[in-house]
């Protein structure tokens, strides 16, 4: 990892465990349950969220017009997916 902090490992932790897409302030919500002495701002939750995506990490998206928002989930998240979808189109016997 880029910087080792507490949110940067609590943030990973909460897109790893999630079965679903999460917002950035979904995230922000979840590791302020966890860690109560640390000052967690969106902004610096964003940052360490974007470096995480930067080292193949995560994924994340923004989404929506405007200011919109940012959606985040692990990497691997959608694979099943893709290889259902390859696999839909063959005939079989070849």
């Amino acid at each position: 990892m880029y910087k080792e902090d507490i949110i940067t490992k609590l943030a990973l932790k909460t897109i790893e465990k999630a079965e679903e897409v999460l917002e950035t302030k979904e995230i922000e919500e979840k590791i302020a349950l966890s860690i109560k002495n640390v000052t967690i701002t969106r902004t610096k939750l964003f940052a360490r969220l974007n470096n995480l995506r930067g080292e193949g990490l995560i994924k994340g998206k923004f989404v929506g017009p405007g200011k919109g928002v940012w959606i985040w989930w692990k990497k691997d998240a959608f694979l099943e997916n893709k290889n259902k979808n390859k696999n839909s189109g063959r005939k079989k016997g070849r």
